[in-house]
């Protein structure tokens, strides 16, 4: 089959959806795999590189023309017009826009989303989202770190002691507990905040303290379990005591690193005005959710502010700065789901008895299948 790998349009995407690595092993498969030329190099890979694994070179043109075409995000107005009907394209292609996926389906596209994929363990190798948010994690504490003006470890020199910053990461999933451990090996005193109860052990175990907001209902108690791995909308009294408790622990942060995110919905607010307002001149908030509104309404897409003297950091795709150990592990994320469409042969398949691949399929025929 032939493979298309076509450079990133979207402005400030630097991954890529194959790697040589990857590209290597989908020749080795018997398939044609055209990368557009200069198509690795945001993430520091070669033309030759690509050439090397057995890549043909080509232009966009040449890589949409593919029977298969491989993407990070989802193809744009342009893009799909260069993309033929029965054009099987897979990558991250945002399940909840539904716009763009009743598009797709009116090109004639067959679409997979892959961070639509179900959390069961026969998807963790391509689990696109947990391999992405890993990075942002770290990548967001570089960003507190480089914009705090001040020491993260303790240290005692001769000119006198200097204390370790404090650092409250609010909502610890996979970027959350990234965010922990990263801050930790940077010697900063660490509190976490989540509605689900049972990641309290998980804190714990990478040296944070958890911060408990006390449930009160049986209701409360059930929705904090979450669905899917992800947090449910909790009921308005829990956020306000919630909200109460983090109003004294941002007080007396250094840095506060938010990722609380609810798919298809709008980010909650966690950090509103007044907490800013109450925090230490010079403090910093990341603000992960940013793309999906923000956790912090000051917080402003893609710049880095100052409001009440506390700096505001609105980058959208954390991920992307750390684009070639990015591109690297989601190539593999999108290697393994391939494994799932192609028979031994080499031959697309569309095995929709497969709950992942049913789970992740958008489109095809013409026809919106996700709604």
């Amino acid at each position: 089959m032939r493979i298309g790998i076509p450079a990133e349009t979207r402005q400030g995407e630097t991954r890529v959806a194959a790697t040589p690595e990857t590209v290597k092993k989908l020749v080795a498969a018997r398939h044609d795999v055209i990368v557009q030329s200069g198509a690795g190099i945001s993430s520091s890979i070669t033309d030759d590189a690509y050439a090397a694994a057995g890549a043909q070179l080509g232009t966009a043109a040449d890589a949409f023309a593919a029977d298969m075409v491989l993407k990070v995000r989802a193809p744009s107005a342009e893009e799909r017009a260069q993309l033929k009907s029965g054009t099987v394209v897979i990558g991250m292609l945002n399940p909840f826009d539904a716009d763009n996926t009743a598009a797709m389906a009116s090109t004639g596209l067959t679409a997979f989303a892959l961070e639509a994929a179900p959390r069961i363990t026969r998807a963790q190798s391509m689990d696109v989202l947990s391999s992405q948010a890993n990075i942002a994690g770290y990548k967001a504490v570089m960003l507190a770190a480089n914009t705090y003006q001040r020491f993260m470890p303790m240290l005692m020199t001769a000119a006198g002691t200097v204390k370790a910053a404090r650092v409250l990461i609010m909502g610890v999933g996979v970027a959350g507990l990234q965010a922990i451990a990263t801050a930790k090996r940077l010697g900063a005193v660490i509190e976490a905040s989540d509605v689900r109860p049972p990641v309290k052990e998980q804190v714990e175990s990478l040296g944070a303290k958890f911060i408990d907001v006390p449930f009160l209902t049986d209701e409360e108690r059930e929705i904090a379990q979450g669905t899917g791995g992800y947090a449910r909308p909790m009921p308005a009294d829990w956020m306000r005591r919630q909200a109460e408790l983090v109003h004294e622990r941002a007080r007396q942060a250094d840095i506060i690193i938010t990722t609380a995110l609810i798919p298809g919905r709008k980010a909650p607010i966690l950090i509103g005005e007044d907490t800013v307002k109450a925090m230490k001149p010079g403090s910093v908030i990341v603000d992960m959710a940013i793309e999906q509104g923000g956790n912090c309404p000051l917080t402003e897409l893609g710049k880095t502010v100052t409001r009440h003297g506390v700096h505001l950091i609105g980058e959208p795709n954390l991920a992307a700065l750390v684009a070639a150990d990015a591109s690297a592990l989601y190539s593999r994320n999108v290697l393994d789901f391939l494994k799932l469409v192609f028979d031994q042969e080499g031959n697309f398949i569309l095995n929709r008895d497969d709950e992942i691949v049913a789970a992740t399929l958008l489109c095809s025929g013409g026809e919106v299948l996700r709604k």
